[in-house]
């Protein structure tokens, strides 16, 4: 913050005149006053005791005395304790802060610009074999946030999702609603697409655990039994005509990805996530096969015996891993290989990042390598952002066996809970009219869900508690949505007796603790942006907008805003309550979380 700017550059001035020595900017170690002293910022002495030659607290003195003479608007006073010196800053230089703040509309963003680096990151990556579920909507809600995050540290920004639409599991799907669908369609049944292909995924598995039983009871192994059930056969027959073009097997495949898709598209609405570029991997997996072979060629992968390819990752550490099967086929990492190659052909990426979870950290570590070996630059610099998984209070998901959470029936679930808990108060909204009542409930319903899960580091694994999540008090966001609202509700009443906030604010007003606390935490958003970036963790911003609102709310109970009779006070509070108002907004804004106007 510019307070701190001032201070160190006179702290050097001060070390050359009091000392006759130069020192630089990295050896003023400012920081934040503990509670338990008087003063604002704490400059620690010791790294000067060399300079001075004099003992800790005479060295303090002398500093204090200078800062106190040359910089007088911005020191009123100061203490030493030992080798710290506990600085208080004026009034006058925290109204200065705020004033700045004040006139920044976008303030803790670094503009982007045409010479900005451009990050891509990819997230969702969802199966078209399935709709989207819990899981899907932590990897969405932390996609989105860390590229608004990224941009908001100056970065250009490319959103992009892969979609898994081809492969053994997606075969699995088609083949159980030839055999059991009766033709059924989205519009036949009533049932959004993604949920009718779920259905046969699990129909899918329900019949080939059926016929398992049965060869296990013939008397084959578990083992030889899942290889040679008549489904799975099938299944993967049906995958190699799909890599072959089989007409038939590509137009089934084709309708029923378009029914998925089209769900997709209203979750990912209701959700508030987009993208920028949608890759999908039927397109991408030949360009990763043409990869390989070219590895291949060159020596840097092996086949084996059965015509399947592998790399061997022993020297680095690792294993061996495959990247074509016996009869041709891909897998992911081919799948990946191909995606990465198209995508710094389409874009001049300056970083990738992967929003993928913790699961996958070995696939991401051999991806890094491969890309490496096949001469791409960007290839050790990749980003794996690995989350962990969530849970529910009765345990893990089960997309197979038909036990997921999923994602549509959380969202509404959300809202209903929302509308259910703030009935007392939206009812008290007498002006409401029923559609305005039920988008409060949305904003507050998708609030609480997304607060709850970003405010999470995003490394852990987390239980998700639906009930926990939509409280309207403790670190939550339906409480922060509250206080953003009550503070848009103090702006109104002052605009209708005629108080506005000005762009500047007069500077001889004295200021309380609380009032500079809210100041100092309000200026320290811009960091605490800047760490959610270099840091990649936007459960930093979810943690500081709670702070802050405690330490509104602590602020709005002891003293009057509206009721101040001191007219700059009163002017005063009104600004620091508007600009508490927009660095919420500012940081729900960029973990996707919509604050409303009335609640």
């Amino acid at each position: 913050m510019e307070i701190e700017k001032k201070i160190i550059s006179t702290i050097i001035k001060g070390i050359k005149d009091l000392y006759g020595q130069e020192v630089t900017e990295n050896l003023v170690q400012l920081q934040t006053t503990k509670k338990e002293f008087e003063g604002h910022l704490t400059l620690v002495v010791f790294p000067f005791l060399k300079i001075s030659k004099k003992k800790p607290e005479e060295t303090a003195q002398e500093i204090g005395s200078y800062l106190k003479s040359n910089i007088p608007n911005v020191i009123a006073d100061f203490n030493v304790i030992k080798g710290f010196l506990n600085l208080t800053i004026a009034s006058s230089s925290w109204i200065e802060l705020l004033t700045s703040i004040n006139q920044n509309d976008k303030f803790g963003f670094i503009p982007v610009t045409e010479q900005s680096p451009l990050v891509m990151i990819e997230y969702s990556s969802p199966n078209t074999n399935k709709p989207l579920h819990l899981g899907h909507v932590r990897n969405n809600l932390l996609g989105w946030a860390l590229a608004q995050v990224m941009e908001a540290n100056g970065n250009k920004v490319v959103k992009t999702n892969i979609v898994n639409d081809r492969g053994i599991h997606i075969c699995k799907s088609m083949l159980a609603w030839l055999k059991y669908g009766n033709g059924a369609t989205p519009e036949s049944t009533g049932i959004k697409g993604d949920h009718l292909i779920g259905d046969y995924y699990v129909a899918f598995d329900k019949h080939y655990r059926e016929q398992i039983s049965e060869l296990v009871a013939q008397g084959m192994s578990e083992e030889e039994a899942k290889n040679e059930a008549p489904l799975i056969k099938e299944a993967r027959e049906m995958l190699v005509k799909w890599e072959n073009n089989d007409p038939e097997i590509r137009a089934l495949w084709r309708k029923m990805n378009e029914w998925v898709y089209a769900g997709f598209d209203v979750t990912y609405k209701a959700l508030g996530v987009s993208f920028d570029k949608i890759y999908y991997e039927s397109e991408t997996y030949l360009e990763g096969k043409e990869k390989v072979l070219e590895g291949l060629e060159k020596g840097l992968f092996f086949r084996k015996e059965d015509g399947s390819v592998w790399a061997d990752l022993t020297q680095e550490g690792l294993d061996e891993k495959l990247l074509l099967r016996s009869d041709g086929t891909s897998v992911y990492m081919t799948q990946d290989i191909g995606t990465a190659k198209l995508r710094f052909q389409d874009y001049p990426i300056n970083k990738m990042i992967y929003v993928v979870g913790n699961e996958q950290n070995y696939h991401f570590q051999v991806l890094s390598i491969l890309l490496d070996k096949l001469g791409f630059d960007w290839g050790k610099d990749l980003v794996h952002f690995s989350y962990g998984m969530v849970e529910l209070p009765n345990g893990k998901m089960k997309s197979r066996e038909g036990t997921v959470v999923d994602a549509d029936d959380l969202i509404a679930e959300m809202i209903s809970n929302a509308k259910k808990m703030s009935e007392d108060k939206i009812n008290k909204l007498t002006d409401l009219t029923e559609e305005e009542a039920n988008e409060i409930a949305r904003i507050v319903g998708l609030g609480a869900l997304k607060y709850f899960i970003l405010k999470v580091d995003a490394r852990k694994n987390m239980l998700f508690n639906p009930d926990e999540s939509i409280d309207f008090n403790g670190n939550t966001g339906p409480f922060i949505q509250y206080t953003y609202a009550r503070i848009r509700s103090i702006l109104r009443k002052a605009a209708e007796v005629g108080l506005v906030v000005p762009q500047e604010l007069p500077l001889d007003t004295e200021l309380n603790e609380k009032e500079i606390n809210l100041i100092q935490s309000l200026s320290d958003f811009a960091l605490v942006v800047k760490q959610a970036g270099n840091d990649y963790n936007p459960s930093c911003i979810a943690n500081y907008c709670y702070d802050l609102v405690k330490e509104y709310n602590q602020f709005y109970h002891d003293f009057s805003i509206l009721h101040e009779e001191d007219k700059n006070k009163q002017i005063f509070r009104l600004a620091l309550s508007a600009n508490v108002g927009k660095v919420i907004r500012l940081g729900m804004g960029l973990l996707g979380i919509e604050v409303p106007e009335r609640m």
